[in-house]
């Protein structure tokens, strides 16, 4: 199978065609480079051929490397995966600065070939690398990314595009691709200087050519080869370029609290760069490049949000011999804010709904939602009125249960009570097809409870939503006890229409998600208790690479949703209720109606725009700061430790049957340290002997909640990690 083709054309301008078989979108690999590498040889020693446009056989042009290589990259070299990774990333540099530098004869300025690109659809990472080496970038103008994203998998762009767009635009334009993995559509793409180029689709190829067969010598020269080259804004030492590369090296500080090697590495290949040639400033980028691939939290990374999320998404864990499940016609059962966005994510993914609520009124008010998020989509260029109408077209808002005739699955998502959901999936069920599927959307209630009300448990399902579900990329299955295949499928067949990433588990109070999360809040608020300071918290949360503090999670939540939890959870659980006091800290505020941001007041102040102002003040007089604090890196591991302890017993329960869907489920759930990869990727990181050892001074200072689980300390007395005793199920 081959990677790029060359064909010449009779007016000497040779096509060089990259379409990988057997991939929706071509990805780029050491064997796919040779071939790349060969065309432009040819290319450059044909006569015949006065230039190349390399272009894609598919709808779009890349999707970027296959990072699954980059570990073989390692095992190059023997005892040497530094070396290893570094000649391999020299190696695309080479062919990249070969097409860059097209045979011409730098000392004459003549004798070169353009080489262009024409990128019919999104282009990202070496995606878009290898059009940066090119002398023209053409776009066609169609819905498509283009950039370097590199950033938001552990990486930076080490294929020259660092180098390259830093030169191309100056630092401070170039930061926010580099630094946020921001991407653009072809028509802001050109406007950034991203591209040069963005004609009509059918019109990329012969614009392409044209180009080709009118360049100059002149156009064959970059600016950066060009003498007297100046990069904008200025390099690190000029009065502009200073203040620039200053305030990057604080914002990268600021944004990722020193856990995130590859925005440290993105900024000194950038900064060491600007200082030396351009050749030498791709030898720097490729160390730095090496650097970060062997670092532990570009692996974690790559492995759970590309490699494992990956898989997820494309149902590995989904039941075999079940066919195709995907939904024609969905049901959804209350219109508030969380079926408002499940029937708004359906319609735009092409599904029929029908919405249902108690009353006509509310069943419009959540169609609604649906007008108003594609009228900010309007605003901001993302949607057409034309996407607006077919979406609300979709989507028949009623009061009447008949018209749930047809659908092969109903989302159910009312009140968090048992005796509601009853209700509606008696009525539901009364007028559904016998193969039709029912899921409840829950964050708590156990699954197999509520499927008492089924006539058919079997075909009865949990699907737990995270809110704002437009934004949330995370669904939680659960499966219940009498839950059969099909419904599973069904389950994961609709998420992956409505392009979410899904995990399944096993039912259990809390599931997965909030089991670990809802420890992870009450360490931080028992702290609080304990007299530690609230600041000291939440920045030992934030150092450590969580989105949000504790505290701040639960004025986010509410505090009353809190206590509804609570007091379902004493009831439930009896003598054996493990947080009384954390109810002693939580109780109190909500008596005072500090119940979080959504009443202006919590654990934080807001000022009259619910903007937070700090920590409440009166926090302190209600709970005295203890005269000895915690060192932080105590603190630090009681919030670790909270969750992952959970992640383990949910997995050694079987509430969880493969770690990849924990690892994946924690950062995209709840935000758990994205650097880590996850609560086993962080486990296997510091090894389960470490992890048993702080286990026990945490158990001898706090209590059974740090009781390191036999699983782990099995583990330790083994020497084994978890993707390792865990292999089969971790395979992607």
């Amino acid at each position: 199978m081959t990677d790029f083709t060359l064909s010449k054309g009779a007016d000497g301008v040779a096509i060089i065609t990259w379409d990988v078989p057997g991939k929706s979108m071509n990805v780029l690999s050491f064997e796919g480079l040779a071939e790349l590498d060969a065309c432009i040889d040819e290319v450059l020693a044909d006569d015949a051929i006065k230039g190349a446009v390399i272009t894609s056989g598919k709808d779009s042009f890349a999707g970027g490397m296959d990072l699954n290589i980059l570990a073989s990259l390692r095992d190059q070299v023997e005892g040497d995966p530094a070396r290893g990774v570094f000649d391999g990333v020299m190696r695309m540099h080479g062919i990249l600065r070969k097409i860059e530098l097209a045979g011409m004869d730098f000392r004459t300025k003549k004798g070169g070939k353009p080489i262009v690109a024409a990128m019919p659809g999104t282009g990202l990472g070496i995606g878009f690398e290898l059009p940066l080496a090119c002398h023209r970038i053409f776009a066609a103008d169609v819905k498509a990314k283009i950039g370097l994203p590199e950033i938001m998998v552990g990486l930076f762009p080490g294929a020259g595009g660092t180098t390259r767009l830093v030169r191309k635009l100056g630092a401070m334009a170039a930061a926010p691709f580099l630094l946020e993995g921001k991407t653009l559509e072809p028509a802001k793409a050109k406007a950034a200087g991203l591209v040069d180029e963005v004609v009509a689709p059918d019109a990329l190829l012969d614009a392409a050519r044209d180009w080709v067969l009118n360049a100059s010598e002149a156009d064959l020269v970059k600016p950066w080869d060009a003498k007297g080259y100046k990069m904008p804004g200025g390099t690190p030492y000029t009065p502009a370029g200073f203040p620039t590369f200053m305030g990057a090296a604080v914002m990268v500080n600021a944004n990722t609290k020193g856990v995130y090697p590859a925005a440290r590495a993105v900024l000194a290949a950038a900064y060491e760069g600007a200082l030396v040639s351009f050749d030498e400033a791709l030898k720097i980028e490729a160390r730095w490049f090496t650097k970060v691939v062997l670092d532990p939290t570009s692996g974690a990374m790559i492995r759970s949000l590309f490699i494992n999320k990956g898989a997820l998404e494309k149902g590995a864990v989904r039941p075999a011999g079940v066919g195709d499940e995907r939904v024609q016609k969905l049901g959804v059962l209350g219109a508030g804010m969380m079926g408002a966005g499940i029937a708004l994510i359906s319609a735009m993914a092409g599904i029929e709904v029908v919405l249902i609520d108690a009353s006509q009124e509310a069943a419009d008010k959540g169609k609604a939602y649906t007008a108003g998020y594609m009228d900010k989509g309007i605003a901001r260029g993302k949607a057409t009125a034309e996407k607006k109408e077919a979406a609300l077209a979709r989507i028949t808002a009623t009061t009447d249960y008949e018209a749930l005739k047809g659908c092969d699955l109903v989302v159910e998502a009312v009140f968090e009570d048992p005796k509601v959901k009853a209700e509606v999936t008696a009525k539901a069920e009364a007028v559904l097809g016998a193969d039709a599927i029912f899921a409840t959307n829950t964050s708590t209630l156990p699954i197999s409870d509520l499927a008492k009300a089924s006539t058919r448990p079997g075909q009865f399902i949990g699907i737990h939503f995270f809110s704002p579900v437009e934004r949330m990329n995370l669904v939680e299955i659960i499966r219940g006890r009498e839950t059969g295949d099909r419904a599973v499928a069904k389950a994961l067949d609709f998420v992956r229409q409505i392009r979410k990433t899904p995990i399944v588990v096993n039912d259990a109070r809390f599931f997965y998600a909030n089991r670990c999360i809802l420890p992870y809040i009450n360490e931080g608020i028992r702290m609080v208790g304990e007299g530690v300071a609230p600041w000291l918290v939440e920045h030992a949360a934030e150092l450590l690479g969580f989105p949000v503090g504790p505290l701040q999670l639960t004025d986010e939540v509410s505090l009353d949703l809190g206590v509804k939890i609570a007091r379902a959870t004493r009831a439930a659980m009896g003598d054996a209720y493990p947080d009384g006091d954390v109810d002693a800290v939580v109780f109190p505020l909500y008596e005072a109606g500090r119940l979080g941001r959504k009443a202006g007041a919590g654990f934080y102040a807001y000022d009259e725009k619910g903007k937070r102002q700090g920590i409440w003040p009166g926090l302190g007089e209600r709970f005295a700061l203890a005269g000895d604090q915690p060192e932080l890196g105590e603190v630090q591991n009681r919030l670790m430790m909270a969750q992952v302890l959970e992640a383990v017993r949910a997995l050694d329960e079987g509430v969880l049957t493969d770690i990849r869907e924990g690892d994946v489920g924690a950062i995209l759930g709840w935000g758990f340290a994205p650097w880590s990869g996850g609560p086993f990727s962080w486990l296997d990181r510091i090894g389960a002997a470490k992890a048993v050892e702080i286990c026990g001074a945490l158990e001898a200072a706090h209590g059974a909640r740090f009781k390191a689980p036999a699983l782990l300390r099995d583990m330790a007395a083994k020497g084994e990690s978890f993707y390792t005793r865990f292999a089969p199920a971790a395979a992607a």
